[in-house]
């Protein structure tokens, strides 16, 4: 192990279920995965489900969910709603030994009514710890007072169950939020009272928003659920997450998870917040998307059409092939497909566009009987292209000559729109091409016919 070569390096994910999993904690669960991964040592999930009002089966499966997507696998799974006995003999450890007791207060939920809290003895001492992050971290904990550290001996606190759980499970690295910085002095001070080894912490920067605030649920996507159903691959996704925070120290930026692994170094953790750019996670995505196989890429497609254009009667796997080398052009995500459905820039492949006549005039001409020659020269051409070789290159070439003697302009407009239907579409050639020769030629005949 290039970390410890004694003692089995042990990381964990310790995520609440009240609520989806989000990019930080995912992009946290990432960091301690591939720590552990990189010195052959284990991953353990964790879920923090003691918040018995909050917690719910649905988040909980949200969390497994994005983690399987994610390809983070771990190695262990504990549930801390199933650990109430051990947590109860730590208590009653420290009310044995003195470093904690029993205190009747008020209620805070219910005035007027008494209760009975376990508080730790805070000697208030300098609490000193070395970040794997950010170097020397000190803590005067006098402000801390005795702290509660369980509602009763049968009800841990998240302090306690946390410092239980991290020693019962052999933590021996903590990868967390720096928003736990402040959380880490509690949990050192439950340590010492309970005699127990104290892990290595790295706490890693907050994930901003492009205005360098806290990431939103309210403004942001930061649901990985969210990603999913956008159509995002989940290498992508994973190989982004990296980069946030982390620097492998070079130019390069895309990684498979296999090359994280090898290459992931806590030590190149930088400290400032890292900014989610949405943009740059799309760039990945578009990388992805063309290292794809292409039925990969097919199956995708296919999956995020909308049933609008799916059960038409016109539609075919076949022509759907045929657009995927151009629609996956201009796709972020593979739910980009949705919003292009519903622009018109897919359902003229599958039948007969609608248009309006006077749009098939080019605009510097002024008289439609122009756009009407050149429609049928086009046409007449086309016929002698072989069907069986009827591609791009095939078709333009066999009217090339033609548009330019006449006007480039002038006859390759009427004929794109007269195959889409729409100002903005493929070139003509690919169009011919996706259509295949008959529905080529019966949609320039079938304008001509429109124009009357």
């Amino acid at each position: 192990m290039s970390e410890n070569n004694l003692k089995e390096i042990r990381t964990r994910i310790a995520p609440s279920p009240t609520g989806d999993l989000h990019i930080g904690t995912a992009r946290t669960a990432l960091f301690s995965y591939l720590f552990a991964k990189q010195n052959n040592g284990k991953f353990v999930v964790r879920i923090e489900d003691t918040d018995k009002e909050r917690s719910t089966k649905e988040s909980e499966s949200d969390i497994f969910n994005g983690l399987k997507w994610l390809g983070l696998k771990e190695d262990e799974l504990y549930r801390q709603s199933e650990r109430t006995d051990i947590y109860k003999k730590y208590i009653q450890q420290m009310l044995d030994a003195s470093t904690a007791y029993v205190s009747k207060e008020e209620s805070k939920a219910k005035a007027g009514e008494q209760v009975e809290v376990v508080r730790l003895k805070n000697e208030g001492k300098k609490v000193e710890f070395e970040d794997m992050v950010r170097g020397k971290i000190e803590f005067d904990t006098t402000e801390l007072g005795d702290f509660v550290i369980a509602r009763s001996i049968d009800d841990p606190l998240y302090h306690l169950a946390v410092v239980v759980d991290d020693h019962e499970m052999a933590i021996s690295h903590i990868i967390r939020g720096e928003d736990h910085i402040s959380n880490t002095p509690r949990q050192i001070l439950i340590q010492e009272a309970l005699g127990i080894e104290r892990p290595k912490y790295a706490h890693i920067p907050l994930i901003l928003a492009p205005d360098r605030s806290k990431m939103s649920k309210r403004r942001n996507a930061t649901s990985i659920t969210e990603y999913r159903q956008k159509g995002y691959i989940s290498s992508a996704l994973i190989n982004y997450m990296a980069l946030l925070g982390w620097n492998p120290g070079t130019d390069r930026e895309l990684f498979t998870l296999d090359e994280l692994i090898a290459e992931f170094k806590l030590e190149n953790i930088q400290k400032g917040g890292a900014i989610f750019d949405i943009e740059k996670l799309n760039w990945f995505n578009r990388e992805y998307i063309k290292k794809m196989p292409e039925d990969e890429i097919f199956e995708n497609v296919k999956k995020n059409l909308p049933e609008s254009i799916s059960n038409m009667s016109e539609y075919s796997d076949t022509i759907l092939r045929k657009i995927i080398p151009i629609i996956s052009e201009r796709m972020n995500v593979f739910g980009d497909m949705k919003q292009m459905s519903e622009d018109g820039e897919i359902d003229y492949y599958f039948r007969n566009p609608e248009y309006d006549r006077k749009n098939l005039l080019w605009k510097q001409d002024s008289d439609l009987k122009v756009s009407v020659e050149h429609l049928r020269e086009v046409a007449r051409l086309l016929e002698s292209v072989d069907e069986s070789d009827f591609t791009q290159e095939s078709v333009k070439e066999a009217i090339w000559s033609y548009a330019d003697e006449k006007g480039k302009g002038s006859v390759l407009w009427p004929m794109r729109y007269a195959l889409s239907g729409r100002d903005k579409s493929p070139d003509p050639f690919m169009l011919a091409s996706v259509l295949g020769k008959d529905e080529t030629i019966y949609r320039l005949n079938n304008a001509v016919n429109k124009i009357g």
